[in-house]
């Protein structure tokens, strides 16, 4: 088996653009890979179809090692954001292809069935006014589609510092969402890396009282002695990772212990190659896996792969339920989170066990769209 052909295509709504990647074999076969780039939708096309003449175009799919060795060596300069994506859509479309080769789901291939339910949480559910009855009517129907987790940003616009009235705001919004969720749903509590190690210490100690399953990114992900500091300054557990890309850049925050759950993206951390790697050390430290997810149907089919496999996983992030909700129309096959239990099923398919649908995905041309974490508004994910 060899891959004859490389089609890209990239699906665009208000807030962020979808990229996917369908490797051709010479047999027929097509598998699909996706990544959601946060503004640099371009520059990853960019880079997928230069990768994809020089490595892709002619290899086994079965060759992953060989390709994830080729793209970190024979290209000499550093795999950042960019090249790990474009790595990680050819690595999810070659596990497709393998999986519906040996005609059996990707999970198989990841070392089997650890659990048949997948828990989620939900994602980009709070895009009303932000204030505190308007966040709380938002999570009540969070909580009445089934999820038993959300996450939430309350800090606006908010860089480095938050004055007292904007930290009081943000504490009335929890306690909000708490009260309208009751005590036995997590809420994850988003800083996006805003925050200077004292401020992140000062907001997560006022919303202690709330319990929130985690404080994610409190200070910007290249700021080690800064998240030590955070760590030294709260009990909470500290969740970060998203914006970390390759394998050696987590030696520090394991061997510091200044993280409690790992975040990284799977559609950016190089696929199933990349992150199995990263589990297996996490599980080394006693460390939890909830992998960063905005993706729609294929890159959400992947995770969900990779969660059924995964022996530390904890919990997988969802967008399609909320915000833009229609992607999950993009493809046969797209994974659904179960009222009943908030849990996404085991997938029963070969391969990811999802397919693009060229009409649908016609239909939703590129958007453009640049998405502002310090613009006012933000939450709203509207143009």
């Amino acid at each position: 088996m060899k891959v004859v052909d490389v089609n890209v295509v990239a699906v665009g709504t208000p807030w962020r653009e979808l990229t996917f990647v369908e490797l051709v074999t010479d047999g027929g076969l097509r598998g699909v890979g996706e990544a959601r780039i946060v503004n640099k939708t371009d520059t990853l096309l960019a880079c997928v179809r230069e990768l994809a003449d020089r490595y892709v175009i002619g290899m086994d799919p079965f060759d992953l090692e060989r390709l994830a060795w080729r793209v970190a060596w024979e290209e000499y300069s550093r795999p950042g954001e960019i090249t790990q994506t474009a790595l990680a859509c050819f690595d999810l479309a070659c596990h497709d292809l393998i999986g519906q080769a040996l005609g059996m789901p990707v999970w198989k291939l990841l070392g089997g069935a650890f659990r048949q339910r997948v828990p989620a949480y939900a994602n980009g559910w709070y895009q009303g006014d932000r204030d505190p009855a308007s966040f709380a009517a938002m999570a009540t129907r969070v909580v009445e589609r089934g999820y038993r987790g959300l996450k939430l940003d309350p800090f606006g616009a908010a860089h480095a510092e938050l004055d007292t009235r904007a930290l009081r705001d943000a504490v009335d919004v929890v306690a909000a969402v708490r009260a309208a969720v009751g005590p036995d749903t997590a809420v994850m509590l988003e800083m996006h890396g805003r925050f200077t190690a004292a401020t992140a210490v000062r907001v997560a100690r006022a919303m202690e009282p709330f319990g929130p399953e985690w404080i994610e990114e409190p200070v910007p992900p290249d700021q080690g002695a800064a998240l030590r500091r955070v760590r030294a300054g709260t009990q909470l557990p500290i969740a970060t990772g998203e914006r970390v890309h390759e394998l050696g850049e987590f030696r520090q925050l394991f061997e510091q212990g200044s993280v409690d759950v790992v975040q990284a993206d799977l559609t950016h951390f190089g696929g199933f190659t990349g992150l199995r790697k990263l589990a297996g050390w996490a599980h080394a430290y006693g460390l939890l896996m909830a992998p960063h997810n905005v993706c729609g149907p294929v890159g959400t089919a992947a995770n969900l792969h990779f969660a059924v496999a995964c022996a530390n996983y904890k919990v997988l992030e969802h967008f399609n339920d909320f915000a833009d909700p229609w992607v999950s129309d993009l493809t046969s096959g797209a994974p659904r989170v179960d009222p009943e239990d908030g849990c996404f099923a085991l997938p029963t398919r070969p391969g990811l066990g999802v397919r693009l649908d060229p009409e649908a995905v016609a239909a939703h041309p590129r958007s453009g769209a640049h998405f502002n974490l310090v613009a006012e508004g933000w939450e709203r994910r509207t143009p």
